[in-house]
């Protein structure tokens, strides 16, 4: 089944309810909405796009973006989002590999992007004029939605590339609509009466998350800003309550010191789906105390988008279970689409309590990266996806992560997860962000060395901070070198680049 074919429903059943905002005012119905789509396919092909063929998205999140892929959906084609905040070479990368035919490119944006592509690119750049995307579809005749199966693809997804150039991930119809559905089982329930906001790149996981409210006739609205503003993130919650949002972990602590700031919890906030990178356990837990039961954490990869595991609003709030720390700390429970298991490097299963790299297979699950065998044989071992994090998982089901293969640390052949390191700094008033890494060590062959940023007014006091994880850590996994730094460097998604802090050192 086509996904578009969600919006087609939709448009029936909700036409006359708004579908889409910016900021607080009305842009589209979900009759004008699901027009859009139905026309713009038929657009898409007057400019000789076909089923199967790539068209990029590089923009801020807009109305539009919405429009866009189930237009493209609605075709047949693929839809190839790429984070606005990347650099134009980057783009241009993207476009080719993924051989785009046509981009529909942010106006602050294409002409350096034109530059970076050369004269010879195959790929169009189009600018969306002001009229925007239903004003150039109008005219066009709806078109019916196209056939697609489940292995057909709908969204070629790039990996941020913290390493090396990212590649791209084959998500099909059928991976979404596991996705989808997964969610109203393991994560949260929509109803019509809600609002999704995206405050964080639709070309990443807020952009999947449309489709289940586009199948129940919510509301979508993209800030005015094109990203995340705290204070419009307030408002606008306060505007439509019921609220949904993704967050990253680094949104939710802006969002919580903001609101501790102004000393009352903001309105309107139903529900805030996080992940995406590591949520310490102390921001959590001021950030339910500030906000209550609102929070949903879920884990998954570009490969197995959303749906590997997830912790419920219930489980993340709850403080009375004799193990909720620990709870809290895990990422949940598989979802109901996956198998996930633990394994030694050569891909056999460890026992219950062992820590090994996690793997997971089920309907979500990518089955290729694009264009690259190499790629796929390393993650793909006898049908789970090897998902390059190492976790473990109790008796109970709940997955906790370590950290990424890469970034284990071993040291006098003991091993150190760099999460539980930062874990425990994290709670020293002195400290407000802090990254561990390892680092060349003569006889040790690796040492402990963490980055941190100190809290406003604050000093570096080592031997404080030793005395500090003494208390909670064994004293093997204590920091050996505290570098102070103004800044953590991170990716355009939150993430602290590692491999930049190792070059340091």
């Amino acid at each position: 089944m086509n996904l578009a074919t969600w919006l087609v429903r939709a448009a029936c059943e909700f036409q006359s309810k708004d579908a889409l905002y910016l900021g607080v005012d009305p842009v589209a119905r979900y009759d004008q909405f699901g027009h859009w789509a139905t026309s713009g396919a038929s657009w898409l092909r007057s400019r000789g796009i076909q089923a199967g063929d790539r068209v990029a998205i590089y923009m801020p999140n807009t109305p539009d973006y919405l429009a866009l892929f189930y237009a493209i959906w609605h075709l047949g084609a693929v839809a190839v989002p790429v984070n606005a905040k990347l650099h134009a070479k980057e783009a241009a990368w993207v476009f080719e590999n993924a051989g785009a035919r046509l981009a529909f490119v942010g106006k602050n944006a294409a002409q350096e992007l034109e530059q970076s592509l050369g004269p010879n690119s195959q790929t169009e750049i189009l600018v969306l004029p002001k009229v925007g995307f239903g004003g150039i579809v109008h005219g066009f005749d709806p078109s019916p939605v196209a056939s697609r199966d489940a292995d057909d693809l709908a969204w070629l997804f790039y990996t941020s590339g913290t390493t090396g150039r990212p590649k791209g991930v084959e998500i099909t119809h059928g991976m979404m609509q596991s996705m989808a559905l997964s969610y109203f089982v393991d994560v949260d329930q929509v109803f019509d009466s809600d609002v999704a906001l995206y405050a964080a790149p639709m070309s990443h996981g807020a952009g999947l998350y449309n489709l289940m409210h586009v199948m129940k006739g919510a509301g979508h609205v993209c800030p005015v800003s094109g990203g995340f503003d705290p204070v419009e993130i307030f408002a606008l919650g306060a505007h439509f309550g019921a609220v949904h949002m993704f967050a990253a972990p680094t949104m939710i602590k802006r969002l919580t010191q903001l609101a501790v700031q102004r000393e009352e919890p903001p309105t309107g906030l139903r529900t805030i789906v996080y992940g995406g990178g590591p949520m310490y356990l102390a921001d959590i837990e001021e950030a339910v105390d500030v906000f209550g039961d609102i929070f949903v954490q879920i884990y998954g990869q570009g490969e197995c988008p959303m749906a590997i595991s997830a912790l419920s609003r219930k489980d993340v709030a709850d403080r009375t279970h004799p193990r909720w720390k620990e709870r809290l700390a895990s990422v949940g429970k598989a979802q109901s689409v996956v198998e996930v298991e633990i394994a030694d490097p050569n891909g056999r299963l460890l026992p219950i309590g062992e820590v090994g790299e996690i793997m997971v297979r089920g309907a979500p699950v990518m089955k290729a990266y694009w264009k690259n065998p190499e790629a796929t044989q390393k993650s793909i071992m006898n049908g789970w996806l090897m998902t390059g994090d190492m976790g473990v998982i109790d008796h109970d089901g709940y997955i906790t992560l370590k950290d990424r293969s890469k970034d284990l640390i071993i040291s006098g052949g003991s091993n150190i997860y760099p999460r539980e390191v930062e874990e425990v700094l994290l709670l020293h008033k002195s400290i407000s962000e802090v990254s561990v890494i390892g680092a060349p060590h003569p006889e040790w062959g690796e040492e402990v060395v963490a980055f941190i940023v100190l809290a406003g007014g604050e000093t570096l006091n080592k031997p404080d901070l030793d005395a500090h994880c003494n208390a909670y850590i064994a004293r093997f996994k204590r920091p050996k070198r505290y570098v102070v730094c103004e800044d953590l460097p991170k990716n355009n998604y939150g993430k602290i680049l590692k491999t930049e802090l190792r070059m340091q050192i």
